[in-house]
C-alpha cells in the first residue's frame, strides 16, 4: 500500500532526490549572483560559480552564512528581489539586538505553504480538523505559516493568537477545537488550566502540532497525558522562512526534511567540516529555490543529527533527530557543555515535580555554579522536611551522573515560577 502522503515528492528515490537537488543548488547560485550585491562579493571572493559545482559535496567550498552576516546587512542585505517584488515582510524577535529581516515573494509564500502543509499532514491534520493556533500573530512566522499550511490542507482555522488562557479554553471547548498549534510550554499550561478548572473531559483536542522551542520526549509525554493528544514536533526558524524545514510523522523517528526545497548539512562547530552521514553537529541549512531571502549554507547552531533510510511511513526524504541543544543556548559550566534538554528529560521522570523549572548560572570565586530551580506537583510535599531533603538529593545524584557537575537543587512551591505564553526562557545566566 503506497504511504499516505500530501505530496508525491515525499516519496521520490534517493537518486531522483540528489538528481533535483543538485539541479535547484546550481540554479540557486546563479540567482543569488545576479540578484544579491552582497551574495556575488562573497561568492566572486571564493571562486564560486554554478559551473564549480559537480556534485552535491561540492556545498563544502561554499563559505558560511551566520547571524552575524545578517545583523551587519540589515535590513534587507541578503534579499534576493526588489522591495516591489516582496509580498510579505516577518522578522525574528531580535531579543539580542536588531531582528533577522525575511522577505517573501508570492512563490515563497505558495512554497512555505506547501512545505508546511506536507509537515502537518504528515503529524495528523486533515480537512475535517479545527485547529486552534495559539502563537502570536505579527512578525513572528510561526501562526502564518501553521496557518496557510492547514487551510491548504482543507482544516478550519481559529487564528486565536497567544494570551488570555481562559478565552482559549472556552474558544476549545465551545468550537469543539481538535488540533492545537503553540509552543510546548503553553500547551503544558493550557493542560494545567483545563484540569484545574474540571473543563479537561469537554474538549475534544486530538493533536497538537507544537513548536518554536525545542520539546524532550519525556515533556511530550506529560503534554500527551495532560491534554489526551498525540503531539507532532515541527522545524524551522525565521532565516530559513519560519517553519517548514521539517517535522515528524506519526512514528516520530526522526523529523522529515523537504529535501526539494532545502538542502541539509551537518558539520564540525569548531572546525566548520562537513562529517559523515549519522554522527552529530550543527545543522546547516542551505534553501534551493527562495526569491526573496536565498540562504547560501546557513549555520543554524543547533545540534543534531541526519539519516537518509526511508521511514517506517514510506517517506524517503532524509531525517533529523529531534534538536538536541543550539550551540548559543548550550551553558558551559566549569568546562563541562550543558544543554537544558539534557536536564529537562531528568526532571521528567519524577512524578512529584511539575513541568516547570528554571536555570540560574552564577560565579563566585571564579568558578561557575548552576542553580536548578524545580517547581513541586504538590504543596503537601514543603511539610515533609524527609521526603524533600530525599527528592532533592535524588534530583542532585541523578543530574550529576548525567551531567557530571554538581549542581544546587531549589525545590519552590507550585505555580512560584513564571508562565509562558510564547517561547519558554529557562535560563538565567547572571555570571557577567
Amino acid at each position: 500500500m503506497s504511504p499516505d502522503c500530501f505530496s508525491p515528492a515525499e516519496t521520490m528515490s534517493r537518486a531522483e532526490i540528489e538528481s533535483l537537488q543538485l539541479a535547484k543548488l546550481k540554479k540557486e547560485i546563479d540567482y543569488c549572483i545576479a540578484n544579491n550585491a552582497e551574495y556575488s562579493r562573497r561568492l566572486g571572493e571564493a571562486g564560486i560559480t554554478s559551473d564549480k559545482i559537480k556534485t552535491l559535496s561540492d556545498i563544502k567550498y561554499l563559505p558560511f552564512i551566520t547571524k552575524k552576516d545578517m545583523h551587519s546587512t540589515y535590513p534587507f542585505g541578503f534579499f534576493g528581489q526588489p522591495m516591489k517584488k516582496i509580498t510579505r515582510i516577518h522578522a525574528s524577535s531580535g531579543t539580542t539586538g536588531k531582528p533577522t529581516v525575511i522577505g517573501y515573494t508570492a512563490r515563497d509564500l505558495d512554497d512555505w505553504a506547501e512545505c508546511m502543509a506536507r509537515l502537518a499532514y504528515a503529524g495528523g491534520a486533515r480537512e475535517d480538523d479545527i485547529f486552534q493556533i495559539c502563537f502570536g500573530y505579527g512578525l513572528f512566522t510561526g501562526a502564518l505559516g501553521l496557518h496557510y499550511a492547514l487551510e491548504k490542507i482543507g482544516s478550519t482555522v481559529i487564528p486565536a493568537s497567544s494570551g488570555n488562557t481562559e478565552k482559549q479554553l472556552m474558544l476549545m471547548e465551545d468550537f469543539g477545537t481538535t488540533g492545537l498549534v503553540s509552543t510546548p510550554s503553553y500547551a503544558e499550561y493550557i493542560g494545567e488550566l483545563a484540569r484545574e478548572k474540571g473543563i479537561i473531559d469537554k474538549l475534544k483536542l486530538r493533536i497538537g502540532l507544537l513548536g518554536s522551542e525545542g520539546c524532550t520526549p519525556e515533556m511530550r509525554t506529560h503534554i500527551e497525558t495532560s491534554l489526551g493528544i498525540f503531539v507532532t514536533d515541527n522545524y524551522g526558524m525565521s532565516e530559513l522562512g519560519g517553519p517548514g524545514v521539517s517535522g515528524e510523522c506519526e512514528f516520530r523517528d526522526g523529523m522529515h526534511i523537504n529535501e526539494d526545497f532545502y538542502y541539509c548539512e551537518i558539520i564540525d562547530s569548531a572546525t566548520g567540516e562537513v562529517l559523515p552521514e549519522g554522527e552529530q553537529g550543527e545543522l546547516v541549512v542551505t534553501t534551493l529555490s527562495k526569491e526573496g531571502f536565498p540562504m547560501l549554507r546557513y549555520r543554524t547552531g543547533d545540534i543534531t543529527r541526519l539519516v537518509k533510510d526511508t521511514c517506517k511511513c514510506g517517506r524517503t526524504f532524509a531525517r533529523m533527530d529531534k534538536i538536541k541543544g543550539r550551540s548559543d543556548d548550550m551553558l558551559k559550566i566549569r568546562g563541562v557543555n550543558v544543554f537544558p534538554s539534557q536536564i529537562e528529560s531528568v526532571l521528567m521522570t519524577y512524578p512529584q515535580i511539575a513541568p516547570h523549572y528554571q536555570l540560574v548560572v552564577t560565579r563566585k570565586n571564579y568558578s561557575d555554579r548552576l542553580e536548578v530551580r524545580v517547581e513541586l506537583a504538590d504543596a503537601s510535599l514543603l511539610e515533609h522536611f524527609a521526603k524533600l531533603e530525599e527528592l532533592q538529593i535524588s534530583i542532585h545524584d541523578h543530574l550529576k551522573t548525567i551531567l557530571g557537575i554538581d549542581t544546587t537543587i531549589s525545590l519552590v512551591e507550585p505555580k512560584s515560577l513564571e508562565r509562558f505564553q510564547g517561547k519558554a526562557k529557562r535560563i538565567v545566566d547572571n555570571r557577567q
